[in-house]
């Protein structure tokens, strides 16, 4: 059955409604960036760039580093965006966008995000990379859509027992990244652990400007909980919506960190801005090993 046009919003030349992409424009080995302005920093590595467009905060570029095929996108700020990116995405390689019909064959994509975020371990220092094994849903994003066969609740279930949840907020899934992928990224100087994905910057965040929190407590109560060895090691607001819907959609993800800041003991890098090129570089270098 074909979907209808106000579900599957295409541009008057075909392309689809956000990313401005048409299937041929993207490879199968995608890297997603937050900063648009991050784009251009990755694909000044790369060989050739054949295509790149931009409409709104979605800039995408598409070319060859050493002999491999990869995309670069931004995808702005937040699961919101993500929840476009990933769908809009996998439209383009599952969905005949002419027939508006699913296609038979699925096809599956490699996504990398590369960003930056904080630590909330003392033993994570500034300069690091980490790898997140998990991503645990904080805004409720992914509630809009069937999870249970992709979630983690024995984790769930200790996490809002040790920090008390509210059951005024969304109910806290946990998923994990993609298995084949995390292991041809990961290395021995990388570390590992459970991300934490926010709804927002501040209060989502323990941040207070002029605001109080709901919880004033539930940072320390994230950075102490345990589950079988397995800590939350970071905060920031895209991981588990990428680990969701690729989880959902049939895709493989994995999410790098560059560690600009250790919010345990109140440390920020010198040169933010090498540990960012740092870990692009070691990332490219493993998409095409």
């Amino acid at each position: 059955m074909a979907i209808k046009q106000s579900e599957l919003i295409l541009n008057p030349d075909g392309s689809i409604y956000h990313l401005n992409l048409r299937p041929e424009n993207i490879a199968t080995d995608i890297i997603f960036v937050g900063d648009q302005d991050r784009v251009d920093k990755i694909t000044q590595l790369f060989d050739s760039v054949e295509f790149t467009t931009q409409k709104r905060e979605f800039k995408t570029s598409t070319g060859i580093y050493k002999g491999k095929r990869l995309s670069v996108i931004s995808t702005g700020i937040g699961p919101d965006n993500i929840d476009i990116v990933l769908n809009e995405l996998d439209a383009l390689v599952n969905i005949n966008l002419e027939t508006r019909e699913i296609k038979e064959k699925h096809t599956a994509l490699n996504i990398v995000r590369i960003g930056t975020s904080g630590s909330l371990q003392k033993d994570i220092p500034v300069d690091s990379f980490l790898l997140s094994s998990h991503a645990i849903d904080l805004n409720g994003m992914l509630h809009s859509y069937q999870v249970d066969e992709i979630s983690h609740p024995e984790i769930e279930e200790a996490f809002v027992k040790h920090t008390n949840w509210s059951a005024k907020k969304s109910y806290p899934l946990v998923i994990a990244n993609g298995n084949e992928l995390a292991n041809k990224i990961i290395s021995d100087t990388i570390f590992q652990g459970i991300t934490a994905t926010a709804g927002g910057f501040y209060a989502p965040q323990g941040r207070i400007l002029r605001l109080g929190l709901q919880d004033e407590h539930l940072n320390s109560k994230i950075d102490s909980f345990n589950f079988n060895g397995i800590r939350i090691t970071n905060l920031e607001m895209e991981t588990s919506a990428i680990y969701g819907l690729s989880k959902l959609l049939g895709h493989n993800a994995v999410s790098m960190n560059a560690i600009i800041a250790n919010r345990a003991n109140g440390t920020f890098s010198e040169n933010p801005y090498k540990v960012v090129e740092n870990l692009i570089e070691y990332t490219l270098q493993k998409l095409i090993e």
